[in-house]
This record gives C-alpha cells, structure tokens and sequence, in this order.
C-alpha cells in the first residue's frame, strides 16, 4: 500500500475570483473547476463556500476555499512567515528568471534569485498572503541528491538528539550565506 500522488492542496483565500485570476495572470495557471455548497459535504454544518481548482501542471492541483461568513483569515503567529509556502518547479534558470521579470513588472515584490545549490529559487507573495516559491533545478542536481541522500537519515538522528543543525550538508548554502 502506497500513495500515488497528491490529489490537489487547499488552501483559503480572500476572493475567489481575485485568486483565479491571479495565479492565471502571474503564474499562467488555468482554471479547471468550481464548486460550491452551502454545507460541507464531509462534516455537513452549515458553511458556504467557493472552492477553485487551479492546474499547477503535471496533475498537479492547487485549490482554494473562499469562506465569506468565516473571519477573516490570519496566520500562525508563532510560525515565521518563511515558513509556510507553495513551492512551484520550472524548467530552468531562464524560465526563472523570466518568471521574475514578469512578476516585477506586474507589481509584485519578488525576493531573490537564492542559492540553495541543487536549485535556484525567487519568493514572493499572493494576493491571500501565501508565501510562494518558484524553483529551477540547478545543473548539478543529481550529483548534489546523491551526496545528501547519503547523509539525511545521520542528519535526522544528530538532530533528533541536539535540535542543533547538523553540519554533514553545510555545503549546501555555504555560496548563498557567504555574504551575511
């Protein structure tokens, strides 16, 4: 027994259609379907919503819950906004940077390029206030995999005991953070 992949990744949202048209507009996501009930199917309370299902490519799916009689929605005071975030692939650094250029130029403050050595990354946030990631793979990427696959469960146990950052991948953002 084995997952086969993720279905769609729901998040809520302020408007709706603010929402599809955004991610359409700054992200070329299309709009695959609506759907909207006055109670929830899986609790059955009264709760009307919009629910929007965006094509994130290759199967993947990205929905979004409009709540109009909920408060208005927050974030987890006790979670950095960093934190939390949608992270999206390209196909390469050029598409990346094509990416930013697009955004910048429709008002949309992007934090980035950022150096994680096996991809390239820009950040930025959407009209609800999620953190999204845009991500290119770097050349070396495999080669990179392999040497972290080989240290990961090590990792995972010294940090289990410490709740320090264990030093085996120090390698990994040593270019990016050289300059703080």
């Amino acid at each position: 027994m084995k997952i086969e992949k993720i279905h769609h990744v729901a998040y809520r949202c302020k408007d709706a259609r603010e929402t599809v048209e955004w991610y359409g507009k700054m992200l070329n996501m299309d709009f695959i379907l609506a759907i909207a009930e006055d109670r929830v199917p899986s609790t059955h309370e009264p709760d009307p919503y919009m629910h929007v299902f965006l094509d994130a490519g290759e199967g993947n799916v990205l929905a979004f819950f409009e709540l109009p009689t909920r408060p208005e929605m927050g974030r987890d005071p006790n979670t950095p906004e960093w934190v939390q975030h949608i992270a999206f692939k390209v196909k390469d650094r050029e598409t990346l940077l094509a990416f930013k250029d697009h955004l910048e130029k429709n008002g949309v403050e992007v934090l980035g390029v950022t150096d994680h050595s096996i991809f390239h990354s820009i950040y930025f946030f959407d009209p609800n206030g999620h953190r999204i990631e845009l991500a290119c793979p770097d050349p070396g990427e495999e080669e990179m995999l392999k040497k972290l696959d080989e240290v990961k469960w090590e990792m995972l146990e010294e940090w289990s005991r410490t709740r320090k950052a264990p030093r085996h991948a120090d390698w990994l953002h040593k270019k990016e953070l050289s300059g703080s």
